[in-house]
């Protein structure tokens, strides 16, 4: 199927979309030294639009790259650090009772939680017990809060950049995989590099970190995410990126041997429009007016990491969720002609949230 062609407006707003990136990746580097992935997969998941999940060790400038982002930007930001004893009313909020001065009478106010932000950083979400993790992953999916029987919308642009740490695991609560499943990515934060370290010892030791300049507000935000939805994507495209979710799954027609054999369990749909949006995401951008398999391949770790799991063999082997994508990303060849399957789709057929 042949995509509409972009209006000249929507080519303005890529190229706008491109220079705007490049600041901020020029204003965050005056206090984040490297991560450059890291700094562009949180981007993504941001303009596509989703949360996002980011795991790594202690001392890696995760929370100083979330609140970062939210100083270079002119949205609220609140920060949540999640621990054993914080209650679901301490992240969404609940009434209270206030007396009103005129009258004397007394009645229930609303007060909101920190949920009530453009930018959230839910700083080790895995210290905190379900039933708590539950009411911040229901006001995530819903975008929208109910107390004392009223709904309260979260404020338009809305992302919860979650981190985690894999270390200490001994009294934190794992976030189950159906949870997992509700961010749009997992971004893992690796270790920098010998030159990155050696620069950020030298800076942290030897002066205070600057102050960064807003460069994007909450309207050129929507507009950006607006955009991604017009990017187009070629049917090529399209038809890679569902046959690596479908080659994902045991027992499909389309997954090859060490899948059947290593994988307890596959992507679902939700991974497939991950990876589409988050492909179209990644192509404004880099400042190019369509999605390619290039960009599938760049966002398919943190897409799918969360999204499928190997076996008891597959652990026994040492063989992780990254490693099983890399021999999928290696079974499926990009350069074979993908087309719309044959048959017809039932209209009682519902899309996953």
């Amino acid at each position: 199927m042949n995509q509409p062609e972009m209006s000249q407006q929507d080519v303005d707003r890529v190229q706008r979309c491109h220079q705007t990136y490049l600041r901020l990746r020029e204003e965050l580097s005056k206090v984040i030294v490297g991560q450059q992935r890291v700094i562009e997969e949180v981007l993504i998941s941001v303009l596509a639009p989703g949360h996002a999940l980011l795991e790594g060790v202690p001392g890696l400038a995760k929370t100083l790259l979330v609140s970062s982002l939210a100083e270079a930007t002119h949205l609220t930001f609140k920060r949540i650090q999640f621990t054993p004893d914080l209650m679901p009313s301490d992240v969404t909020g609940a009434d209270i009772i206030q007396e009103d001065p005129a009258t004397g009478e007394r009645g229930y106010r609303f007060l909101p939680g920190p949920i009530f932000a453009n930018m959230i950083l839910a700083d080790e979400i895995n210290r905190t017990p379900p039933k708590t993790q539950a009411a911040m992953l229901e006001a995530m999916q819903e975008r929208q809060v109910t107390a004392g029987g009223k709904v309260y919308r979260l404020p338009d642009p809305f992302f919860v950049l979650a981190t985690q740490n894999p270390l200490e695991q001994e009294g934190t609560y794992p976030l189950p995989e159906a949870q997992l499943d509700r961010f749009l990515l997992y971004i893992h934060v690796d270790y920098p590099s010998a030159a990155e370290e050696w620069e950020i010892a030298r800076r942290v030791t030897s002066a205070s970190l600057p102050h960064l300049q807003s460069l994007l507000t909450g309207e050129d935000l929507i507009q950006f995410q607006q955009l991604v939805t017009r990017i187009p994507v070629a049917d090529q495209v399209l038809g890679y990126a569902c046959t690596l979710v479908r080659a994902s799954r045991p027992g499909s027609p389309e997954s090859p041997d060490f899948v059947n054999r290593w994988v307890a369990w596959g992507s679902g749909p939700r991974g497939l429009l991950t990876l589409v949006m988050c492909a179209k995401a990644r192509a404004a951008l880099q400042g190019r007016y369509h999605a390619s398999i290039g960009d599938i391949q760049a966002v398919v770790k943190p897409a799918l990491r969360h999204r499928l799991a190997g076996n008891y063999a597959a652990q026994a082997n040492n063989l992780t969720s990254d490693r099983l994508i890399d021999m999928l990303l290696e079974a499926i060849p990009p350069d074979a002609p993908y087309e719309r399957p044959a048959g017809e789709w039932t209209a009682t057929a519902v899309l996953p949230n």
